[in-house]
């Protein structure tokens, strides 16, 4: 699998709405999983200075990560393939 970094900018959000956002992305990509898509959500890091946040993803493709993206309606500006360096 292919890791992926989804960069968004959240200004206003609640850490309510962040968490379930969070949950909304957990759920999704286990559904896709199970439909056959194969995606894994993996963490995210929200910056509270400028209200940006980035989520880790695995999947198959980009496609992949853009789907459970916009099946659980959180809003994105950039998905790209990233190194995930995990010591």
């Amino acid at each position: 699998m292919i890791t992926f970094a989804v960069k968004r900018r959240l200004p206003g959000i609640t850490m309510e709405q962040l968490g379930a956002a969070q949950k909304a992305a957990i759920e999704t990509s286990r559904q896709l999983t199970e439909a056959g898509t194969e995606v894994k959500y993996i963490r995210s890091n929200f910056y509270p200075g400028d209200s940006s946040c980035t989520c880790i993803f695995e999947a198959i493709n980009k496609e992949a990560v853009k789907a459970v993206n916009e099946k659980a309606a959180i809003p994105f500006d950039e998905i790209t393939e990233v190194l995930d360096l995990v010591p």
